[in-house]
């Protein structure tokens, strides 16, 4: 179960700002999403300006790792910052999943800064259909 909101965010925002951006070893948290969507679990993470090749994603048994890396952009010697609010450095997020979930087959998109993942449900999870069989002592029953 996920958290529909959270009480700390605006202070985790806020600590973020005093501490800097995250590093390779202590990332930032980046925001996401995740909902079943018919037979796939779908995960979108938030990444404005981070370029697809600057993303990582990785599965090691049931657990998903996306790390993210949002470098500066090249400026020139005579621009002056002005304002500079979009962090930068490294982000991470780590999702356990559940083992009715096909890792084997996760599918990955990146458009307009959102990163989104298809986790299909496996089929040994799907709900079916168990036929009864008719025992060699029983009569098979017609209407």
């Amino acid at each position: 179960m996920l958290m529909r909101t959270d009480p700390f965010r605006e202070l985790d925002r806020l600590a973020q700002q005093l501490m800097g951006p995250g590093t390779w070893s202590k990332p930032s948290a980046m925001p996401m999403d995740a909902y079943r969507e018919g037979d796939e679990y779908v995960v979108a993470f938030d990444l404005p300006g981070v370029s697809a090749d600057a993303i990582d994603i990785d599965v090691e048994r049931n657990m998903l790792t996306v790390k993210a890396e949002r470098r500066p952009v090249a400026k020139s010697d005579d621009v002056q910052m002005e304002l500079s609010e979009r962090p930068l450095g490294v982000f991470s997020r780590q999702i356990v999943l559940a083992d009715t979930l096909d890792t084997e087959h996760i599918k990955a998109d990146y458009d307009a800064g959102v990163l989104t993942l298809r986790i299909p449900i496996a089929e040994r999870a799907k709900p079916r259909k168990i036929s009864i069989g008719v025992g060699s002592g029983s009569k098979e029953i017609t209407g």
